[in-house]
């Protein structure tokens, strides 16, 4: 036993666990607060109305006369209202439910969401040499030659927490909520998995962070106006490069369950769907694990397709990544690029939401064996073809 724990990198294993905490916990989950407070802003203003702008302290409940409003503020302090609301509420656990699984699928919703935190590249490496280190951190909490892959793997595993939600609810609407949620997933999966093979092709590999490095210094996928992406090649395969970002993004909205995909949980037909009969923090638990799964999806769509953590046209402006040589400011400023595209790319996903339609059951089926299956399809022999008509090297 000695001799094992002597072949133990500890720095290693403090340098990962302060990645895990800093990334997962103290970085994406406020993120999900952050995300619901600009759902309720951005579509106020898309709606033409107020939206939250102003949080009372509640000093009536200790004695006082009145309340304290607090303005200026935008409405900052309602994330955390309605956090401190889900903690206090009661916690009613129906009598006719599966108890164990109604338990285990709220928990099976947020896991896999956050695991799939490990691979995304949140930044270059971070020099560090000012606490010791010798060599530079990766910004990264495990660099997986297979990222895309683990990702999907783990992420795919979330059906599971919808499914028995609806199943262990013992009620006709959360039933069927789950129902349509598997239905959709798997639908839209095979749509989603295919649609990043011709970016495989076009690259070569699967390591995420090598994908984004290369894209710092050749430009985006979708974006080649800078080093080796200005030539034909790249620019004859940015056609099938935005298709397969379009098509992305579209089984993305699907299988995180967001308008107009949102069969599983549609209040006008199913009351609330698969967590109808939920309150409390298990009911908290499904919308962290929906919008944890938005932002593992935006962060990927990044990573993928518009450079992750990588600045536009960086070497013009001198600030191209150069391995073991990227000052802590950098190191910073790509994280902080990462993270503005992600919100970005999470206010896209709202805009959608206050925007368009809802689609019957019978046509989300149809848009995704008829149309999405074949259009993935199509353009990973797009990609093909042009691939060997241009060859990039």
């Amino acid at each position: 036993m000695a001799a094992i724990f002597a072949n133990i990198d500890l720095t290693f294993l403090i340098v990962s666990l302060v990645k895990i905490v800093g990334f997962t916990f103290a970085a994406v989950l406020p993120l999900v607060t952050v995300c619901v407070y600009l759902e309720r802003r951005f579509s106020a203003v898309i709606q033409d109305r107020v939206g939250p702008n102003r949080v009372g302290i509640p000093l009536t409940l200790l004695g006082f006369k009145k309340d304290i409003q607090i303005f200026g503020i935008g409405g900052l302090f309602q994330a955390a209202a309605d956090g401190v609301k889900f903690i206090l509420k009661e916690d009613f656990t129906p009598k006719m439910v599966n108890t164990f699984y109604f338990w285990l699928a709220p928990c099976l919703t947020v896991v896999p969401a956050l695991l799939t935190c490990a691979v995304l590249p949140f930044g270059s490496e971070l020099d560090l040499s000012l606490l010791g280190l010798a060599q530079p951190v990766k910004a990264v909490i495990a660099d997986l030659n297979v990222g895309p892959l683990y990702t999907f793997a783990i992420a795919s595993l979330g059906v599971y927490g919808i499914v028995l939600a609806g199943w262990a609810s013992n009620s006709k609407y959360p039933f069927l909520g789950g129902v349509r949620s598997s239905a959709q997933m798997i639908s839209y999966e095979i749509s989603l998995g295919l649609s990043i093979i011709p970016v495989f092709m076009v690259f070569g590999e699967m390591n995420l962070p090598k994908i984004t490095q290369f894209q710092d210094a050749h430009g985006w996928l979708i974006l080649p106006l800078w080093g080796d992406g200005l030539s034909l090649g790249r620019w004859v395969l940015w056609i099938p490069m935005i298709i397969s970002f379009l098509i992305f993004t579209v089984a993305m909205f699907a299988e995180t369950n967001r308008l107009p995909f949102d069969l599983a949980e549609c209040e006008t037909e199913l009351v609330g769907g698969y967590h109808t009969e939920y309150s409390s923090m298990k009911f908290a638990l499904f919308f962290m694990g929906e919008y944890a799964a938005m932002i593992i999806g935006s962060g990927l769509a990044v990573t993928l397709f518009l450079g992750g953590w990588s600045i536009p046209f960086a070497p013009l402006l001198g600030l191209d990544f150069k391995a073991g040589a990227t000052p802590l400011w950098l190191g910073l400023l790509h994280i902080a690029t990462f993270f503005a595209k992600v919100l970005g790319f999470i206010l896209f996903f709202i805009l959608i939401r206050w925007s368009l339609p809802r689609f019957r059951f019978d046509q989300l089926m149809k848009f995704g064996w008829l149309f999405m299956f074949e259009a993935a399809l199509a353009n990973v022999l797009l990609t093909a073809v042009l691939m060997i008509w241009f060859p990039v090297k």
